[in-house]
């Protein structure tokens, strides 16, 4: 197996509703386990909480995501500045895909920049979605 980097996203309360927004957008196949599931150790009221959750697309982008904030109890703050999930293609054969997710997972966010072509020539657009994540797309430009 060779390595892959993921973007792991840690929730709290909300991941099964961010899994299931983004699995409407871009497809593939959803698996969650809930703190119940692995008989783990948390309040009674917190056991349905996403324990671990995947989500595989067909293109091979995969997320996953957790309620982990729940079961730590470590505060964290909504959209962090410091992370933003990047998505990278290319203009010539990918554009029409990526304007889909970024009209599909944009939509309840705040969308910074627009789909567009950027003054580099490629084209980018980025978003915070309605879970407060942060999202670019970036589609290199066909080089003459």
């Amino acid at each position: 197996m060779s390595l892959r980097l993921n973007p792991y996203l840690t929730f709290t309360g909300d991941a099964r509703a961010a899994l299931s927004f983004y699995h409407e957008t871009l497809g593939g196949e959803l698996t969650i386990s809930t703190f119940a599931d692995f008989q783990a150790p948390v309040p009674e009221e917190e056991a349905d909480k996403v324990m671990h959750g995947q989500l595989s697309a067909p293109n091979g982008l995969v997320i996953l995501a957790s309620d982990g904030g729940v079961m730590d109890r470590v505060p964290r703050q909504l959209g962090n500045p410091q992370v933003e999930v990047a998505i990278l293609g290319n203009a010539e054969t990918d554009e029409k895909e990526a304007r889909g997710w970024f009209e599909g997972l944009s939509q309840g966010g705040e969308v910074t920049m627009p789909l567009d072509k950027a003054p580099w020539g490629d084209v980018f657009g980025s978003f915070t979605d309605k879970f407060g994540i942060r999202w670019m797309i970036n589609l290199e430009a066909t080089k003459a």
